[in-house]
């Protein structure tokens, strides 16, 4: 094994939005006490929503399956603590806007914990045994799409994948749970890391970085230097230009590898699978531990906060119980926005009541910006500028404010992945994302029967 560093440049456009990563970039990880009751949704997860394999009144234990994959494309889901299955009903949801079939857990104590299912070397598993047990866990991306882990690691038939790259870029403004993962379990990371590396049979492997983590970079590259990894693989932990969205898989493998994913295309096209580090580590603990992900770092944060700070919460927590946690709210005299994620791709909830899923990176509670006058578009070109998929937001603004969609859809609008860095540089103020998801949800709404 080799271990190179390396700085790389950037890709094409992006912005240089403010980090406000001070209040929890130094801030340990803590724990979270168990909640005495979680909703947890069937569907946490790109693909078919899973089906309950538990009924009302029953008894479970933490990291019981309580809800099956249902297709190739679905990941199950297990219980995050011991107790009793209160209800199987439809409970509002962090990201989709109805709500969505939950189960509900009161907690009941005590109860055994489940005995994981762990092995000693987890190298003598085959590629296959190790996908089933990342499978089985109910693994998926953690850093936002949330796709089943198992079925980025089985590219199509005919696919070959040289290349794998664990994004620990984290370039979201006020999120820091990945940049304190890599610093505290740094070593469990490495070791997922490798895991995937066996899977995939690739034989190279960036970790990548932003240069403002010089901590994270350092001890990343001491535990890749002393582990060895899979079948001679080579393995660079990259520092990468501050410049958001530095951690988009497209903008990643172009920085990185100079590859170009063609339009309507995927990673696995160009020969290169990306994975979180925070996907790295639940990984790690579910093929060496048998652990499944019942419990994930998030970053709780804002200027409306008292006490921000990292911690690992149970799948199915309400954001009430979170916040309430982190020391409550702080009042003033602006009304109050709770954030799932940053505040550039986030969305914005309307109750408390939603549950952390997998995919919560982060809760931020803000103050709600009051929307400023927007001025018509003056073709400055800024938002074509700094747009890193190449197109052009203020002509699908256009169309889209014409309800023109098929103009729109000339336009490769649905190329557009909704970072918010046209919308954050318009000087007329433009809602441009939100233009875009509109022409978005018309064009599917119209090829639906």
């Amino acid at each position: 094994m080799r271990l190179i560093t390396r700085i790389f440049g950037s890709f094409k456009g992006g912005v240089h939005p403010p980090e406000h990563k001070e209040p929890t970039e130094s801030k340990p990880i803590e724990r979270m006490p168990l909640p005495s009751r979680v909703v947890i949704p069937l569907q946490q997860h790109t693909g078919e929503m899973c089906e309950p394999v538990v009924q009302v009144g029953d008894e479970v234990r933490e990291g019981q399956r309580i809800g099956e994959a249902r297709g190739f494309i679905s990941s199950p889901v297990h219980a995050s603590i011991s107790g009793l299955v209160a209800t199987i009903d439809s409970f509002p949801h962090p990201v989709i806007p109805t709500p969505v079939r939950s189960i509900v857990i009161e907690g009941k104590s005590p109860l055994v914990s489940a005995a994981w299912d762990k092995i000693t070397d987890w190298s003598a598993l085959s590629g296959k045994d190790l996908l089933d047990r990342i499978r089985d866990a109910g693994i998926v991306g953690l850093g936002g799409a949330a796709f089943p882990t198992h079925v980025k690691l089985s590219p199509p038939t005919g696919t070959t994948v040289d290349t794998l790259i664990v994004n620990g870029v984290e370039c979201e403004p006020c999120l820091t749970s990945d940049h304190r993962l890599m610093v505290e379990r740094s070593r469990d990371v490495v070791e997922g890391v490798r895991i995937l590396i066996k899977v995939l049979g690739v034989r190279r492997a960036y970790i990548a970085i932003e240069k403002n983590k010089p901590d994270a970079i350092k001890i990343m590259q001491e535990h890749a230097a002393n582990q060895p990894l899979w079948n001679g693989a080579a393995v660079e932990v990259v520092a990468l230009k501050v410049k958001y969205p530095q951690g988009a898989e497209k903008q990643l493998i172009s920085t990185i590898l100079r590859r170009e994913v063609p339009s309507g295309g995927l990673p696995f096209h160009v020969g290169v699978v990306v994975q979180n580090v925070g996907t790295a580590f639940a990984v790690y603990e579910a093929v060496a531990k048998g652990k499944p992900l019942i419990e994930r770092v998030v970053t709780v944060s804002g200027n409306r906060l008292k006490e921000p700070r990292n911690l690992v919460v149970r799948i199915g927590t309400t954001f009430a119980s979170v916040i309430e946690y982190a020391g409550g709210i702080v009042l003033g005299e602006h009304r109050v926005k709770v954030i799932m994620g940053g505040p550039m791709m986030g969305i914005a909830q309307y109750t408390l009541d939603v549950p952390v899923i997998k995919g919560t990176s982060g809760i931020l509670v803000v103050d709600e910006a009051r929307p400023g006058k927007t001025f018509p578009c003056v073709k400055c070109g800024t938002c074509v500028e700094v747009c890193s998929m190449s197109l052009m937001p203020c002509r699908l603004a256009d169309f889209a404010e014409r309800d023109d969609f098929a103009g729109c859809e000339t336009y490769h609008v649905r190329e557009c992945m909704e970072c918010g860095a046209c919308t954050y540089a318009c000087m007329s103020n433009r809602p441009l994302v939100h233009l875009v998801k509109y022409a978005k949800l018309n064009l599917s709404k119209a090829k639906k029967p």
